[in-house]
């Protein structure tokens, strides 16, 4: 009797254990939402990149204060004008979903996003790391973390370079 009670327990205990429900994915719809998002920033298509927001999404990068996805897009416009190219890279990207305990769906993204600066030729390499939230199909969080020194040596080496082509012009 006591061999069929410990055979039933261990049964029941494997059962148990197989069948929890499935929490992190490499391949699902808001990965490819979040990858064509990506490819609209690198293309600067701000229609399609806006697309992949809810009209009441809060993004957050590098902050606690929340912007809007029209705020985001502003800024981000502003600060890619001084590159002459940027993307993140090809090779090395991770995408990861979860779902986790209270049943919210996030994206993570690890990355490098690089940049060559307008007038200077100065190459940056930047690591980032995203985190979304989906709620039926669109973003309603991003979180985004990445060191924000290099972007402002860069752009402060820019106006710098600027400056002083103008004033050789006005030395002319």
């Amino acid at each position: 009797m006591k061999r069929i009670l410990l055979l039933v327990l261990a049964v029941t205990m494997f059962i148990a254990c197989q069948n929890k429900p499935q929490r992190y994915y490499d391949e699902s719809s808001e990965i490819e939402t979040l990858k064509a998002g990506i490819k609209a920033y690198e293309a600067q298509d701000w229609a399609a990149w806006k697309s992949n927001f809810a009209d009441t999404a809060k993004i957050f990068h590098n902050t606690n204060k929340a912007s809007s996805p029209d705020q985001m897009m502003e800024g981000m416009k502003g600060m890619l004008s001084n590159f002459s190219s940027y993307g993140f890279s090809k090779e090395g990207g991770i995408y990861e979903m979860v779902v986790d305990k209270e049943g919210k769906t996030w994206v993570n993204y690890w990355n490098s996003w690089g940049g060559k600066a307008k007038v200077t030729d100065e190459k940056l390499v930047i690591p980032v790391h995203l985190t979304v939230e989906f709620v039926n199909g669109k973003i309603t969080q991003e979180y985004a973390y990445y060191d924000t020194a290099g972007i402002k040596k860069t752009i402060a080496g820019i106006e710098a370079a600027k400056a002083a082509q103008e004033a050789e012009k006005t030395e002319e």
